[in-house]
């Protein structure tokens, strides 16, 4: 009797990404469907996916650096020869197409890239960026299919890398669990969130300047001045005291926290008032898409790429100019005035169900929804 595909998944990542939430997602539920899934290990780097259930096989390319690791791989995919290979960011993903020419095996290879890239690229070094721009423009054309997160980062890529538009596919990312639509998650132990307090808004990411958490702040700071509210942000970063400062500066420090790093913020996004989103781009935002699927409005950015498709050009929550404090503390006083109602917020996130998205990813790696 013949074995089910085998499918390699090479992520090499910091360990709390965004590539490391859809691991967590969608490596379990492809194990669910029936295929073989193998992570390919970098010693000391992420994925992290000890608590997932099912488990993929982990395979250790013996090395702490993903440059070390390309031997290590081309040995497996002789070994193993997997139907499809799956690798994530652009220093993997070059590395698994030397792999697969150097293997000379028929594994499909998939590569996936999750931000706007020529926005990322833009503040990276010269040398950095012509080297990205140039071997995804040259190399991953030899790809068998190239996956990005949502139809603005589709076209920037393109647009920016001149790779042809039709090797490119948005696909849904796997954010939402499907218990999620459905669960009553239990108040947070904040003081924020006991009866009578004044409406939360609630933001989550890392302390860093894409997220440009300042206009958030500087948004916030202008509400509060009309009506009684508060602001938390979950998540680390270097700009942690920045914008302690910041608050502070603007008088509202009493009204603002940052509790810190949460692993599922769920809770949190169920009992806020509003979500808020403030970042200057992405590929597709996972936290945005979570509010939604627990009934919380949102209001967002319009950044490329991702928030204008999630909220569906404006219809599941106001879109507002990158880095405009003004029109963000106008959204959010309307959007706290006159929510829409849960059940239409969910409906923006059913394509980013779990087992929703899967499918969509098995579709395009060129494999049956069920093995």
């Amino acid at each position: 009797m013949s074995q089910p595909p085998r499918i390699a998944c090479f992520l090499s990542t910091s360990g709390h990404s965004g590539v490391d939430r859809l691991a967590r997602h969608l490596l379990p539920a492809l194990i669910g469907r029936g295929y073989r899934v193998d992570l390919l290990k970098v010693r000391e780097h992420g994925p992290h996916l000890e608590h997932c259930d099912p488990l993929p096989r982990i395979v250790d390319l013996g090395t702490a650096h993903t440059l070390m690791a390309l031997p290590a791989v081309v040995r497996y995919l002789r070994r193993e020869r997997p139907a499809v290979m799956l690798s994530d960011k652009d220093r993997v993903n070059r590395l698994a197409l030397a792999a697969r020419a150097l293997a000379g095996t028929p594994t499909r290879l998939i590569l996936r890239s999750g931000i706007t890239i020529s926005v990322d690229l833009d503040s990276r070094g010269v040398l950095d960026r012509w080297v990205q721009r140039r071997s995804m423009g040259l190399l991953y054309r030899f790809a068998d299919r190239v996956l990005v997160p949502s139809l603005g980062a589709a076209d920037d890529m393109a647009a920016y890398t001149g790779l042809e538009r039709a090797r490119i596919r948005a696909v849904p990312s796997p954010v939402v669990p499907a218990r999620l639509f459905d669960q009553a998650l239990p108040v947070p132990d904040h003081p924020w969130f006991a009866p009578g307090q004044p409406p939360l808004i609630l933001s989550v990411g890392e302390l860093c300047g894409r997220k440009d958490f300042a206009t958030l702040v500087r948004a916030f700071a202008r509400l509060r001045a009309r009506r009684p509210v508060r602001l938390m942000i979950l998540g680390e970063g270097r700009h942690r005291e920045r914008l302690l400062a910041l608050a502070a500066s603007l008088g509202v420090g009493e009204d603002f926290a940052l509790p810190g790093f949460v692993p599922q913020p769920y809770a949190y996004m169920a009992h806020a008032a509003l979500f808020a989103f403030s970042s200057r781009w992405e590929g597709l935002p996972f936290v945005p898409v979570e509010a939604l699927a627990v009934g919380t409005p949102v209001v967002s950015t319009d950044c490329p790429s991702g928030p204008r498709e999630i909220l569906d050009d404006g219809r599941y929550g106001p879109l507002v100019p990158v880095g405009d404090d003004a029109a963000l503390a106008e959204a959010m006083s309307a959007t706290l005035d006159d929510p829409l109602p849960r059940e239409e917020l969910q409906r923006a996130a059913r394509r980013f169900e779990i087992e929703a998205a899967t499918s969509a990813y098995l579709d395009a790696m060129g494999l049956p929804a069920w093995a």
